[in-house]
Protein backbone atom coordinates (compact mmCIF):
# COMPACT_ATOMS: atom_id res chain seq x y z
CA UNK A 1 0.00 0.00 0.00
CA UNK A 2 1.11 3.31 -0.50
CA UNK A 3 2.82 5.08 2.40
CA UNK A 4 0.49 7.54 3.20
CA UNK A 5 -2.19 5.01 3.63
CA UNK A 6 -0.14 2.85 6.14
CA UNK A 7 0.37 5.91 8.63
CA UNK A 8 -3.62 6.69 8.89
CA UNK A 9 -5.26 4.88 11.81
CA UNK A 10 -8.11 3.00 10.79
CA UNK A 11 -10.35 6.01 12.20
CA UNK A 12 -9.54 9.31 11.94
CA UNK A 13 -10.95 12.11 14.55
CA UNK A 14 -10.22 14.95 11.92
CA UNK A 15 -12.48 18.00 10.54
CA UNK A 16 -10.93 16.84 7.21
CA UNK A 17 -13.77 15.51 4.92
CA UNK A 18 -13.83 12.18 3.28
CA UNK A 19 -13.71 12.51 -0.36
CA UNK A 20 -13.91 10.29 -3.22
CA UNK A 21 -10.43 10.26 -4.48
CA UNK A 22 -7.31 11.59 -3.10
CA UNK A 23 -5.28 14.26 -5.18
CA UNK A 24 -2.53 11.79 -5.91
CA UNK A 25 -5.10 9.11 -6.94
CA UNK A 26 -6.98 11.27 -10.02
CA UNK A 27 -5.88 10.49 -13.62
CA UNK A 28 -4.80 14.01 -15.00
CA UNK A 29 -6.46 15.00 -18.18
CA UNK A 30 -5.22 18.90 -18.37
CA UNK A 31 -2.15 19.23 -20.20
CA UNK A 32 -2.85 17.34 -23.46
CA UNK A 33 -3.81 20.73 -25.05
CA UNK A 34 -2.15 23.66 -23.44
CA UNK A 35 -4.57 26.10 -25.10
CA UNK A 36 -6.86 27.71 -22.07
CA UNK A 37 -10.16 29.26 -23.20
CA UNK A 38 -11.49 30.44 -20.30
CA UNK A 39 -15.11 29.13 -20.52
CA UNK A 40 -15.23 27.67 -23.53
CA UNK A 41 -14.75 24.04 -23.74
CA UNK A 42 -11.21 22.69 -25.25
CA UNK A 43 -11.99 21.26 -28.96
CA UNK A 44 -12.73 17.40 -29.66
CA UNK A 45 -9.82 15.31 -29.01
CA UNK A 46 -9.20 11.66 -29.34
CA UNK A 47 -6.76 11.31 -26.76
CA UNK A 48 -9.16 13.39 -24.07
CA UNK A 49 -11.75 10.87 -24.57
CA UNK A 50 -9.37 8.09 -23.75
CA UNK A 51 -8.05 9.57 -20.93
CA UNK A 52 -11.68 10.56 -19.58
CA UNK A 53 -13.23 6.76 -20.48
CA UNK A 54 -13.34 4.58 -17.63
CA UNK A 55 -16.13 5.77 -15.42
CA UNK A 56 -18.84 5.01 -17.01
CA UNK A 57 -17.82 1.30 -18.00
CA UNK A 58 -17.27 0.87 -14.27
CA UNK A 59 -21.21 2.22 -13.94
CA UNK A 60 -22.63 0.14 -16.84
CA UNK A 61 -21.38 -3.23 -15.01
CA UNK A 62 -24.44 -2.77 -12.87
CA UNK A 63 -26.55 -2.95 -16.03
CA UNK A 64 -25.09 -6.47 -16.85
CA UNK A 65 -25.21 -8.25 -13.11
CA UNK A 66 -26.33 -12.02 -12.64
CA UNK A 67 -29.75 -9.88 -11.42
CA UNK A 68 -30.28 -8.00 -15.30
CA UNK A 69 -28.72 -11.56 -16.74
CA UNK A 70 -32.11 -13.55 -15.25
CA UNK A 71 -34.50 -10.55 -16.12
CA UNK A 72 -32.75 -10.90 -20.09
CA UNK A 73 -33.51 -14.90 -19.65
CA UNK A 74 -36.59 -15.04 -18.54
CA UNK A 75 -37.91 -11.97 -20.52
CA UNK A 76 -36.43 -13.94 -24.08
CA UNK A 77 -37.73 -17.30 -22.53
CA UNK A 78 -41.13 -16.02 -21.67
CA UNK A 79 -41.87 -13.55 -24.32
CA UNK A 80 -39.78 -14.17 -27.16
CA UNK A 81 -38.46 -11.05 -29.21
CA UNK A 82 -41.43 -8.66 -28.57
CA UNK A 83 -39.38 -7.15 -25.20
CA UNK A 84 -36.10 -6.18 -27.04
CA UNK A 85 -37.88 -2.64 -27.82
CA UNK A 86 -38.37 -1.99 -24.04
CA UNK A 87 -34.95 -3.34 -23.10
CA UNK A 88 -33.60 -0.07 -24.99
CA UNK A 89 -35.90 2.21 -23.80
CA UNK A 90 -35.12 1.22 -20.37
CA UNK A 91 -31.49 1.08 -20.95
CA UNK A 92 -31.88 4.90 -22.46
CA UNK A 93 -33.92 5.90 -18.94
CA UNK A 94 -31.20 4.59 -17.27
CA UNK A 95 -28.38 6.45 -19.26
CA UNK A 96 -30.56 9.81 -18.34
CA UNK A 97 -30.65 8.74 -15.05
CA UNK A 98 -26.60 8.02 -14.80
CA UNK A 99 -25.89 11.25 -16.53
CA UNK A 100 -27.31 13.28 -14.10
CA UNK A 101 -25.71 11.67 -11.85
CA UNK A 102 -22.14 12.14 -13.63
CA UNK A 103 -23.38 16.13 -13.84
CA UNK A 104 -24.00 16.13 -10.26
CA UNK A 105 -20.45 15.07 -9.51
CA UNK A 106 -18.41 16.82 -12.00
CA UNK A 107 -20.42 20.46 -11.21
CA UNK A 108 -20.01 20.25 -7.55
CA UNK A 109 -16.61 18.14 -7.09
CA UNK A 110 -18.57 15.88 -4.77
CA UNK A 111 -20.64 12.69 -4.56
CA UNK A 112 -24.27 12.59 -4.21
CA UNK A 113 -23.64 10.78 -0.86
CA UNK A 114 -21.74 13.62 0.59
CA UNK A 115 -24.33 16.19 -0.57
CA UNK A 116 -27.40 14.36 0.99
CA UNK A 117 -25.22 14.43 4.13
CA UNK A 118 -25.23 18.46 3.83
CA UNK A 119 -28.57 18.89 2.38
CA UNK A 120 -30.75 17.17 4.82
CA UNK A 121 -31.21 16.77 8.65
CA UNK A 122 -29.42 14.11 10.92
CA UNK A 123 -32.16 11.84 10.92
CA UNK A 124 -33.20 11.95 7.12
CA UNK A 125 -29.74 11.08 6.15
CA UNK A 126 -29.27 8.13 8.24
CA UNK A 127 -32.68 6.95 6.92
CA UNK A 128 -31.13 7.17 3.55
CA UNK A 129 -27.88 5.63 4.29
CA UNK A 130 -29.61 2.54 5.86
CA UNK A 131 -32.13 2.68 2.75
CA UNK A 132 -29.25 2.58 0.27
CA UNK A 133 -27.09 0.03 2.17
CA UNK A 134 -30.36 -1.98 2.53
CA UNK A 135 -30.27 -2.30 -1.42
CA UNK A 136 -26.90 -2.79 -1.60
CA UNK A 137 -27.09 -5.67 0.33
CA UNK A 138 -29.95 -7.10 -1.57
CA UNK A 139 -28.11 -6.55 -4.71
CA UNK A 140 -24.97 -7.95 -3.68
CA UNK A 141 -26.45 -10.92 -2.69
CA UNK A 142 -27.94 -11.92 -6.25
CA UNK A 143 -23.99 -11.08 -7.55
CA UNK A 144 -22.31 -13.38 -5.09
CA UNK A 145 -25.10 -15.86 -5.82
CA UNK A 146 -24.39 -15.82 -9.41
CA UNK A 147 -20.76 -15.81 -8.90
CA UNK A 148 -21.23 -18.91 -6.87
CA UNK A 149 -23.23 -20.58 -9.59
CA UNK A 150 -20.99 -20.04 -12.27
CA UNK A 151 -17.99 -21.06 -10.15
CA UNK A 152 -20.22 -24.37 -9.42
CA UNK A 153 -20.87 -24.69 -12.91
CA UNK A 154 -17.11 -24.25 -13.98
CA UNK A 155 -16.33 -26.62 -11.40
CA UNK A 156 -19.05 -29.28 -13.30
CA UNK A 157 -20.76 -29.65 -9.78
CA UNK A 158 -17.80 -30.17 -7.12
CA UNK A 159 -17.35 -26.50 -5.58
CA UNK A 160 -20.94 -25.96 -3.86
CA UNK A 161 -23.06 -23.23 -3.71
CA UNK A 162 -21.47 -21.73 0.00
CA UNK A 163 -18.00 -22.45 -1.10
CA UNK A 164 -18.48 -20.02 -4.35
CA UNK A 165 -19.90 -17.49 -1.62
CA UNK A 166 -16.64 -17.59 0.33
CA UNK A 167 -13.81 -17.56 -3.18
CA UNK A 168 -16.55 -14.78 -4.50
CA UNK A 169 -15.83 -12.94 -1.27
CA UNK A 170 -12.09 -12.36 -1.84
CA UNK A 171 -12.76 -10.64 -4.58
CA UNK A 172 -12.14 -7.61 -2.45
CA UNK A 173 -8.58 -8.19 -1.96
CA UNK A 174 -7.86 -8.07 -5.40
CA UNK A 175 -9.73 -4.77 -5.47
CA UNK A 176 -7.26 -3.76 -3.46
CA UNK A 177 -4.64 -4.82 -4.88
CA UNK A 178 -5.69 -3.14 -8.29
CA UNK A 179 -6.78 -0.17 -6.49
CA UNK A 180 -3.40 0.45 -4.87
CA UNK A 181 -1.62 0.56 -8.65
CA UNK A 182 -4.05 3.32 -10.05
CA UNK A 183 -7.52 4.10 -11.28
CA UNK A 184 -6.06 3.25 -14.77
CA UNK A 185 -5.37 -0.37 -13.72
CA UNK A 186 -8.65 -1.12 -12.11
CA UNK A 187 -10.67 0.29 -15.31
CA UNK A 188 -8.97 -2.00 -17.16
CA UNK A 189 -9.42 -4.78 -15.15
CA UNK A 190 -13.29 -3.89 -15.35
CA UNK A 191 -13.02 -3.83 -19.30
CA UNK A 192 -11.35 -7.04 -19.57
CA UNK A 193 -14.21 -8.58 -17.63
CA UNK A 194 -16.54 -6.58 -19.92
CA UNK A 195 -14.55 -7.77 -22.97
CA UNK A 196 -15.09 -11.77 -21.16
CA UNK A 197 -19.05 -11.46 -21.22
CA UNK A 198 -19.16 -9.82 -24.59
CA UNK A 199 -17.16 -12.68 -26.11
CA UNK A 200 -19.28 -15.15 -23.86
CA UNK A 201 -22.37 -14.61 -25.11
CA UNK A 202 -21.66 -13.18 -28.38
CA UNK A 203 -20.55 -16.72 -28.63
CA UNK A 204 -23.84 -18.07 -27.36
CA UNK A 205 -25.57 -15.63 -29.93
CA UNK A 206 -23.68 -17.68 -32.86
CA UNK A 207 -24.61 -20.81 -31.54
CA UNK A 208 -28.24 -20.08 -31.29
CA UNK A 209 -28.57 -18.09 -34.56
CA UNK A 210 -31.78 -15.90 -33.75
CA UNK A 211 -33.16 -14.88 -36.88
CA UNK A 212 -32.21 -11.10 -37.36
CA UNK A 213 -35.01 -10.01 -38.98
CA UNK A 214 -37.30 -11.32 -35.55
CA UNK A 215 -34.61 -9.59 -33.68
CA UNK A 216 -34.81 -6.01 -35.41
CA UNK A 217 -38.51 -6.26 -35.72
CA UNK A 218 -38.78 -6.95 -31.52
CA UNK A 219 -36.46 -3.73 -31.27
CA UNK A 220 -37.68 -1.17 -33.21
CA UNK A 221 -41.54 -2.33 -32.92
CA UNK A 222 -43.26 -1.98 -29.51
CA UNK A 223 -45.41 -5.55 -28.26
CA UNK A 224 -47.34 -5.79 -25.16
CA UNK A 225 -49.45 -8.34 -24.04
CA UNK A 226 -51.08 -8.95 -20.47
CA UNK A 227 -49.55 -12.40 -20.88
CA UNK A 228 -46.02 -10.54 -20.82
CA UNK A 229 -46.65 -7.95 -18.41
CA UNK A 230 -44.68 -8.92 -15.89
CA UNK A 231 -41.63 -9.69 -17.79
CA UNK A 232 -42.10 -6.05 -19.11
CA UNK A 233 -41.81 -5.06 -15.64
CA UNK A 234 -38.73 -6.26 -14.84
CA UNK A 235 -37.09 -5.30 -17.34
CA UNK A 236 -37.55 -1.93 -16.67
CA UNK A 237 -37.36 -2.50 -12.36
CA UNK A 238 -34.27 -3.86 -13.06
CA UNK A 239 -32.82 -1.27 -15.00
CA UNK A 240 -32.04 1.10 -12.19
CA UNK A 241 -29.75 0.30 -9.47
CA UNK A 242 -30.30 2.89 -6.68
CA UNK A 243 -26.50 2.47 -5.37
CA UNK A 244 -25.08 2.95 -8.90
CA UNK A 245 -26.63 6.12 -8.61
CA UNK A 246 -24.73 6.96 -6.43
CA UNK A 247 -21.47 5.17 -7.73
CA UNK A 248 -21.67 7.23 -10.85
CA UNK A 249 -21.17 10.43 -9.25
CA UNK A 250 -18.07 9.56 -7.50
CA UNK A 251 -16.62 7.74 -10.13
CA UNK A 252 -16.37 10.89 -12.50
CA UNK A 253 -14.47 12.64 -9.52
CA UNK A 254 -11.39 10.21 -10.42
CA UNK A 255 -10.28 12.60 -12.87
CA UNK A 256 -8.23 15.76 -12.07
CA UNK A 257 -10.62 19.14 -12.88
CA UNK A 258 -10.37 22.61 -12.63
CA UNK A 259 -13.33 23.82 -11.21
CA UNK A 260 -12.58 27.33 -11.94
CA UNK A 261 -12.91 27.26 -15.14
CA UNK A 262 -16.27 26.55 -16.95
CA UNK A 263 -14.67 25.16 -19.93
CA UNK A 264 -12.92 22.46 -18.46
CA UNK A 265 -16.11 21.36 -16.29
CA UNK A 266 -18.02 21.34 -19.47
CA UNK A 267 -15.23 19.28 -21.12
CA UNK A 268 -15.72 17.36 -18.77
CA UNK A 269 -19.03 16.45 -18.46
CA UNK A 270 -19.07 16.29 -22.84
CA UNK A 271 -16.48 13.11 -22.74
CA UNK A 272 -18.15 11.55 -19.83
CA UNK A 273 -21.88 12.03 -21.59
CA UNK A 274 -19.76 10.62 -24.84
CA UNK A 275 -17.95 7.17 -22.59
CA UNK A 276 -21.19 6.87 -20.81
CA UNK A 277 -23.43 6.60 -23.85
CA UNK A 278 -20.85 4.25 -25.67
CA UNK A 279 -20.83 1.70 -22.77
CA UNK A 280 -24.35 1.57 -22.28
CA UNK A 281 -25.01 0.53 -25.89
CA UNK A 282 -22.21 -2.00 -24.94
CA UNK A 283 -24.19 -3.44 -22.20
CA UNK A 284 -27.33 -3.43 -24.38
CA UNK A 285 -25.88 -5.45 -26.92
CA UNK A 286 -24.90 -7.71 -24.33
CA UNK A 287 -28.20 -7.54 -22.72
CA UNK A 288 -29.71 -8.57 -26.49
CA UNK A 289 -27.54 -11.59 -27.19
CA UNK A 290 -28.70 -13.24 -23.36
CA UNK A 291 -32.64 -12.24 -24.22
CA UNK A 292 -32.19 -13.74 -28.13
CA UNK A 293 -30.38 -17.01 -27.05
CA UNK A 294 -33.09 -17.78 -24.79
CA UNK A 295 -35.94 -16.35 -27.29
CA UNK A 296 -34.87 -18.73 -29.94
CA UNK A 297 -34.08 -22.04 -27.66
CA UNK A 298 -36.86 -21.79 -24.99
CA UNK A 299 -39.85 -19.27 -26.11
CA UNK A 300 -43.11 -21.16 -26.26
CA UNK A 301 -41.92 -24.35 -24.67
CA UNK A 302 -43.06 -25.97 -21.53
CA UNK A 303 -40.54 -25.30 -19.87
CA UNK A 304 -40.01 -21.80 -21.08
CA UNK A 305 -41.45 -20.51 -17.10
CA UNK A 306 -39.27 -22.36 -15.32
CA UNK A 307 -36.24 -20.96 -16.13
CA UNK A 308 -33.81 -19.20 -14.13
CA UNK A 309 -30.36 -18.61 -13.26
CA UNK A 310 -29.72 -21.41 -11.29
CA UNK A 311 -30.80 -24.13 -14.08
CA UNK A 312 -30.53 -21.76 -17.19
CA UNK A 313 -26.84 -23.52 -18.25
CA UNK A 314 -28.43 -26.81 -17.85
CA UNK A 315 -30.98 -26.15 -20.03
CA UNK A 316 -28.21 -24.60 -22.55
CA UNK A 317 -26.54 -27.36 -22.58
CA UNK A 318 -29.40 -29.73 -23.15
CA UNK A 319 -30.66 -27.93 -26.02
CA UNK A 320 -27.51 -27.09 -27.77
CA UNK A 321 -25.30 -29.80 -26.90
CA UNK A 322 -21.42 -29.87 -26.21
CA UNK A 323 -19.38 -29.67 -28.97
CA UNK A 324 -15.74 -28.49 -28.81
CA UNK A 325 -16.81 -25.82 -26.57
CA UNK A 326 -19.72 -27.08 -24.73
CA UNK A 327 -22.45 -23.52 -23.86
CA UNK A 328 -22.76 -24.57 -20.63
CA UNK A 329 -19.23 -23.50 -19.70
CA UNK A 330 -19.20 -20.52 -22.13
CA UNK A 331 -22.55 -19.51 -19.92
CA UNK A 332 -20.66 -20.27 -16.81
CA UNK A 333 -17.77 -18.13 -18.15
CA UNK A 334 -19.92 -15.20 -19.00
CA UNK A 335 -22.43 -15.05 -15.86
CA UNK A 336 -18.85 -15.29 -13.46
CA UNK A 337 -17.72 -12.43 -14.97
CA UNK A 338 -21.12 -10.75 -14.65
CA UNK A 339 -21.00 -11.93 -10.96
CA UNK A 340 -17.35 -11.28 -10.19
CA UNK A 341 -17.37 -7.25 -11.58
CA UNK A 342 -20.47 -6.61 -10.19
CA UNK A 343 -19.36 -7.63 -6.85
CA UNK A 344 -16.49 -5.36 -6.77
CA UNK A 345 -18.55 -2.42 -8.06
CA UNK A 346 -20.71 -3.03 -5.15
CA UNK A 347 -17.47 -3.35 -2.81
CA UNK A 348 -16.53 -0.07 -4.31
CA UNK A 349 -19.86 1.90 -4.17
CA UNK A 350 -20.27 0.84 -0.49
CA UNK A 351 -17.11 2.70 0.28
CA UNK A 352 -18.50 5.84 -1.10
CA UNK A 353 -21.99 5.53 0.52
CA UNK A 354 -20.47 4.98 3.74
CA UNK A 355 -18.24 7.38 3.56
CA UNK A 356 -20.11 10.07 1.89
CA UNK A 357 -23.15 9.58 4.33
CA UNK A 358 -21.47 9.13 7.35
CA UNK A 359 -17.67 11.08 6.60
CA UNK A 360 -15.76 8.30 7.98
CA UNK A 361 -12.22 8.44 7.18
CA UNK A 362 -10.99 4.75 7.14
CA UNK A 363 -8.21 2.84 5.73
CA UNK A 364 -9.12 1.24 2.38
CA UNK A 365 -8.13 -2.32 3.36
CA UNK A 366 -10.88 -1.43 6.23
CA UNK A 367 -14.15 0.07 4.43
CA UNK A 368 -13.88 -3.21 1.74
CA UNK A 369 -13.85 -5.23 5.18
CA UNK A 370 -16.78 -3.65 6.71
CA UNK A 371 -18.30 -3.52 3.02
CA UNK A 372 -17.87 -6.53 1.79
CA UNK A 373 -19.07 -8.13 5.46
CA UNK A 374 -22.61 -6.48 5.06
CA UNK A 375 -23.14 -8.39 1.65
CA UNK A 376 -21.03 -11.65 2.50
CA UNK A 377 -22.59 -13.00 5.94
CA UNK A 378 -26.51 -12.76 4.98
CA UNK A 379 -25.26 -14.33 1.56
CA UNK A 380 -23.47 -16.85 3.37
CA UNK A 381 -26.50 -17.83 5.50
CA UNK A 382 -28.34 -17.79 1.93
CA UNK A 383 -26.26 -20.24 0.46
CA UNK A 384 -26.56 -22.86 3.38
CA UNK A 385 -30.40 -22.69 3.57
CA UNK A 386 -31.11 -22.58 0.00
CA UNK A 387 -28.19 -24.71 -1.61
CA UNK A 388 -29.93 -27.73 -2.73
CA UNK A 389 -33.70 -25.82 -3.73
CA UNK A 390 -33.53 -24.15 -7.07
CA UNK A 391 -37.13 -22.88 -6.48
CA UNK A 392 -36.46 -21.55 -3.02
CA UNK A 393 -33.77 -19.74 -4.91
CA UNK A 394 -35.78 -18.23 -7.44
CA UNK A 395 -38.36 -17.13 -5.00
CA UNK A 396 -35.56 -15.36 -2.58
CA UNK A 397 -35.06 -13.49 -5.92
CA UNK A 398 -37.80 -12.05 -6.18
CA UNK A 399 -37.91 -10.80 -2.91
CA UNK A 400 -34.65 -9.42 -3.63
CA UNK A 401 -35.77 -7.93 -6.38
CA UNK A 402 -38.95 -6.17 -4.34
CA UNK A 403 -36.00 -4.93 -1.89
CA UNK A 404 -33.95 -3.35 -4.77
CA UNK A 405 -37.31 -1.83 -5.82
CA UNK A 406 -38.54 -0.19 -2.91
CA UNK A 407 -35.20 2.04 -2.45
CA UNK A 408 -35.35 3.46 -6.04
CA UNK A 409 -36.60 6.28 -4.93
CA UNK A 410 -34.15 7.54 -2.58
CA UNK A 411 -31.27 7.69 -5.19
CA UNK A 412 -33.90 9.28 -7.54
CA UNK A 413 -35.51 11.79 -5.53
CA UNK A 414 -32.21 13.18 -3.85
CA UNK A 415 -30.45 13.24 -7.35
CA UNK A 416 -32.89 14.98 -9.08
CA UNK A 417 -33.95 17.63 -6.17
CA UNK A 418 -30.19 18.37 -6.31
CA UNK A 419 -28.85 19.10 -9.88
CA UNK A 420 -31.69 21.03 -10.31
CA UNK A 421 -30.55 23.61 -7.61
CA UNK A 422 -28.52 26.82 -8.65
CA UNK A 423 -26.94 26.78 -5.27
CA UNK A 424 -25.54 23.60 -5.81
CA UNK A 425 -25.02 23.24 -9.24
CA UNK A 426 -24.50 26.82 -10.23
CA UNK A 427 -24.59 27.70 -13.96
CA UNK A 428 -24.63 23.65 -14.43
CA UNK A 429 -27.96 23.15 -13.00
CA UNK A 430 -30.28 21.23 -15.50
CA UNK A 431 -33.26 23.40 -17.41
CA UNK A 432 -36.62 22.68 -17.10
CA UNK A 433 -37.05 20.74 -19.99
CA UNK A 434 -34.37 18.51 -18.88
CA UNK A 435 -35.92 18.60 -15.51
CA UNK A 436 -39.41 17.85 -16.61
CA UNK A 437 -37.71 15.13 -18.76
CA UNK A 438 -35.73 13.16 -16.11
CA UNK A 439 -38.87 13.60 -13.22
CA UNK A 440 -41.47 12.11 -15.70
CA UNK A 441 -38.27 9.28 -16.47
CA UNK A 442 -38.21 8.69 -12.40
CA UNK A 443 -42.14 8.48 -12.05
CA UNK A 444 -42.31 5.91 -14.59
CA UNK A 445 -39.68 3.96 -12.80
CA UNK A 446 -41.23 4.48 -9.65
CA UNK A 447 -45.01 3.81 -10.91
CA UNK A 448 -43.48 0.47 -12.39
CA UNK A 449 -41.48 -0.04 -9.51
CA UNK A 450 -44.94 0.46 -7.51
CA UNK A 451 -46.39 -1.94 -9.35
CA UNK A 452 -44.19 -4.84 -8.98
CA UNK A 453 -44.43 -4.38 -5.29
CA UNK A 454 -48.18 -4.07 -5.04
CA UNK A 455 -48.09 -7.80 -7.50
CA UNK A 456 -45.92 -9.24 -4.99
CA UNK A 457 -47.39 -8.59 -2.30
CA UNK A 458 -51.06 -8.83 -2.91
CA UNK A 459 -49.62 -12.25 -3.72
CA UNK A 460 -47.51 -13.34 -0.75
CA UNK A 461 -49.15 -10.75 1.99
CA UNK A 462 -51.02 -13.55 4.13
CA UNK A 463 -52.60 -13.44 7.78
CA UNK A 464 -53.69 -10.47 9.19
CA UNK A 465 -50.70 -9.53 11.71
CA UNK A 466 -48.41 -9.61 8.40
CA UNK A 467 -50.92 -7.58 6.36
CA UNK A 468 -50.82 -4.84 9.07
CA UNK A 469 -47.39 -4.79 9.11
CA UNK A 470 -46.86 -4.29 5.43
CA UNK A 471 -49.58 -1.51 5.75
CA UNK A 472 -47.62 0.39 8.70
CA UNK A 473 -44.51 0.02 6.75
CA UNK A 474 -45.60 1.17 3.75
CA UNK A 475 -47.72 4.45 4.63
CA UNK A 476 -44.31 4.89 6.77
CA UNK A 477 -42.42 4.54 3.45
CA UNK A 478 -45.10 6.68 1.17
CA UNK A 479 -44.58 9.31 4.10
CA UNK A 480 -40.61 9.45 3.84
CA UNK A 481 -40.60 10.15 0.05
CA UNK A 482 -43.32 12.35 0.45
CA UNK A 483 -41.00 14.31 2.74
CA UNK A 484 -38.54 14.21 0.02
CA UNK A 485 -40.05 15.44 -2.38
CA UNK A 486 -42.39 17.95 -0.42
CA UNK A 487 -39.27 19.23 1.63
CA UNK A 488 -37.17 20.29 -1.77
CA UNK A 489 -40.47 22.62 -3.26
CA UNK A 490 -41.17 24.19 0.31
CA UNK A 491 -37.43 24.55 2.06
CA UNK A 492 -34.95 24.98 -1.35
CA UNK A 493 -34.70 29.28 -1.06
CA UNK A 494 -33.47 28.59 2.62
CA UNK A 495 -31.00 25.87 1.99
CA UNK A 496 -27.83 27.89 1.04
CA UNK A 497 -28.96 30.38 4.54
CA UNK A 498 -28.67 27.26 6.58
CA UNK A 499 -25.97 25.85 4.93
CA UNK A 500 -24.06 29.03 5.60
CA UNK A 501 -25.40 30.02 8.98
CA UNK A 502 -23.91 26.26 10.37
CA UNK A 503 -21.06 26.66 8.33
CA UNK A 504 -20.59 30.10 10.70
CA UNK A 505 -21.64 28.39 14.10
CA UNK A 506 -19.23 25.60 13.31
CA UNK A 507 -21.62 22.80 13.77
Amino acid sequence: MPPQDNELPLLLNSREEETAYDSSQKVVVVGIDERDDGDLSPPFSWKRLWLYSGPGFLMSIAFLDPGNLEGDLQSGAIAGYSLLWLLMWATAMGLIIQLLSARLGVATGRHLAELCRDEYPFWARIVLWLMTEVALIGSDIQEVIGSAIAIRILSNGLVPLWAGVVITALDCFVFLFLENYGVRKLEAFFAVLIGLMALSFAWMFGKAKPDGVDVLLGVLVPKLSSRTIQQAVGVVGCIIMPHNVYLHSALVQSRQIDHTKKGRVQEALNYYSIESTIALVVSFVINIFVTTVFAKGFYGTEIANRIGLVNAGQYLQEKYGGGVFPILYIWGIGLLAAGQSSTITGTYAGQFIMGGFLNLRLKKWMRALITRSFAIIPTMIVALIFDTSEESLDVLNEWLNVLQSVQIPFALIPLLCLVSKEQIMGSFKIGPVLKIVSWLVAALVIVINGYLLLEFFSSEVNGAVFATIVCVLTAAYVAFVLYLIIRDIAFSPWNSLTRSKTVDTGN
